[in-house]
């Protein structure tokens, strides 16, 4: 086995690198990479999970052991699986048997309750429910004219499940293999499900050669070699944890998913694993430098980390404190890892340089290109088959609308300097994004709409002292009616994820509008912390998971 962290031989090809070699465009699937990894690796460990080892081989039996059982649910390649489980085994054991039978995982943000989580099942109609028993008075909150699917598996156990809606069995051994499907790499693997700002959230259709891709390019960004150990908490049910994955499998290294992101035990854990390759985002640099310093600081084998939206004054004491640097990039779960800087960044804090096998331009509202120094929409185009998602999931006019031109329009306000650096701006549509996790005004409106003394309300975000950004948002009652903050707290519970329930909340007796009768939300958003708003955290108010 090559030592761990070992850098390439003089003049051999970095591992990413050979891994394209490897893999020629019909073989970008995940059968065909686990099965040839399998071959060349055999006993290496592949992913450590709290008591949970598998070696390369053994994540290939799972994958085929695990497909048997989805067949002999009578699940079919194209069927939609749904997966409500947090970072642990299983969840990849799920993943990986769709992806060798051919049928389409759909991952769940566990914090989603009620209107958001309706809308996924009524969306992706999934044909079996993968959930976990922590998770499953969530399902509870779904609407009543939602129709879950007739066949739910239960991770884990459960003295009372408390369910009404489905009748959950216990997750199936495994022992008989299914031979891999013929899947090809245009095929939908996963249907992951990013907040949309005006409406519901879009279901992004994410092909098989996509996350090759995505662990190839990651693993260009962050300088992976073969035998690295990739430690992350990130969750499962977004991009980034996910396609961590396909690096290490692609690249010879270990995969370690820590069950959360805990600031006060980041160190010990990647210590504890040996790890070289760690994965942060927003606030959690922030949250690791504002821990007391020990003279452990160091201690440890990490050699970068990736730093995606961490704020650019973060950067110098982080590597300062902890000798590790931080990798600017930036990517979204309809595209890949399209811009990354160098190690250590040259420009903390932008989004970096465009990626080889990129396109991109920077347009005015009739997709014609900007002069260089002004700001406009992000446009992106992959030279790869299949390398970004193919679109959203039985929503076409959306697909039309991002990909109208043969270009996928990001939504996002950059610029272009001079020395080749891209500069995110902000979002072109109003977007709040709350450490890590995007959160739709729209679905956060309508939930506190349901309020019946609320007569109007305007979702905006307000900076957070950790970076990105907090929810607020300002309410106007009805004629008559009033409306303690608190009510608008306990009233979000339950209908829609943790992260989106404001911090922030303004009670108002007249909204900004234009002259069309629309809410000004950048009036709200520049009045910043006004003295007539209620801060949640400032009054010790907890929200309710």
């Amino acid at each position: 086995m090559a030592e761990r962290g070992a850098s390439s031989r003089i003049g051999e090809a970095p591992a990413w690198a050979r891994a394209v070699e490897l893999f020629p465009p019909s073989d970008r699937i995940l059968s065909t990479i686990l099965t040839r990894q399998a071959e060349r690796y055999g006993d290496r460990v592949l992913l450590v999970s709290g008591e949970t080892r598998w070696t390369y081989a053994q994540a290939a039996a799972v994958a085929a052991a695990s497909a048997q059982a989805l067949v002999d649910a009578g699940i079919k390649p194209g069927d939609r699986v749904a997966l409500m489980c947090s970072n642990r085994p299983e969840f990849l054991q799920v993943y990986l048997g769709c992806a060798w039978l051919g049928a389409i995982v759909v991952p769940i943000n566990t914090a989603l309750r009620g209107l958001q989580l309706s809308h996924i099942f009524r969306n992706s109609q999934p044909s079996l429910l993968v959930v976990e028993a922590a998770f499953l008075a969530a399902i509870d909150t779904v609407e009543a004219d939602v129709e879950l699917p007739s066949q739910a598996w239960m991770i884990g156990t459960a003295a009372e499940t408390g369910n009404t809606k489905i009748s959950p069995v216990p997750l199936p051994a495994l022992n008989d293999r299914a031979s891999a499907s013929h899947v090809r790499p245009g095929d939908t693997v996963a249907i992951l499900y990013t907040s949309g700002t005006t409406g519901p959230a879009k279901g992004v259709c994410c092909p098989q050669a996509q996350l090759f891709w995505w662990g190839i390019y990651s693993a260009r960004a962050l300088g992976i070699r073969e035998g690295d150990v990739l430690f992350t908490t990130l969750p499962l049910f977004h991009t980034n944890a996910l396609n961590a994955f396909y690096q290490a499998v692609l690249n010879g290294c270990t995969y370690v998913l820590e069950a959360k992101f805990s600031a006060s035990g980041f160190w010990a854990a990647a210590r504890r694993h040996d790890a070289t390759v760690g994965y942060l985002l927003g606030a959690m640099a922030s949250m690791l430098l504002a821990q007391p310093a020990t003279g452990d600081d160091k201690a440890h084998r990490l050699r970068v980390a990736l730093g995606g939206g961490v704020p650019p004054q973060i950067h110098g004491p982080f590597f300062e404190r902890f000798g590790v640097p931080l990798v600017d990039g930036y990517g979204s779960t309809e595209t890949n890892f399209v811009f990354a800087g160098p190690i250590p960044s040259d420009r903390p804090g932008t989004m970096g340089y465009l990626a080889e096998g990129i396109e991109a331009r920077i347009v005015d509202a009739d997709d014609s290109e900007v002069p260089e120094g002004q700001a406009g929409e992000l446009l992106l185009r992959a030279s790869e088959p299949f390398a970004f998602a193919t679109g959203y999931f039985r929503m076409p006019e959306k697909t039309v609308e991002a990909w109208r031109n043969l270009w996928f329009h990001s939504g996002d306000r950059v610029v272009r300097d001079p020395d080749r650096h891209y500069r995110f701006i902000d979002r072109m549509k109003d977007s709040i994004r709350r450490r890590g996790e995007n959160v739709s005004s729209w679905e956060v409106e309508q939930a506190i709409q349901s309020h019946p003394a609320v007569a109007a309300c305007a979702i905006y975000p307000l900076p957070s002292e950790l970076g990105e950004d907090e929810v607020a948002v300002a309410i106007l009652p009805e004629p008559g009616q009033s409306i303690a903050p608190i009510e608008i707290i306990r009233h979000c519970e339950g209908r829609i994820a943790y992260f989106a329930i404001p911090r922030y909340v303004r009670i108002v007796s007249q909204m900004p509008l234009t002259e069309n009768g629309k809410i000004k939300k950048g009036v709200l958003r520049e009045a910043g912390v006004t003295t007539d708003i209620w801060d949640r955290e400032a009054a010790g108010i907890k929200v309710r998971r």
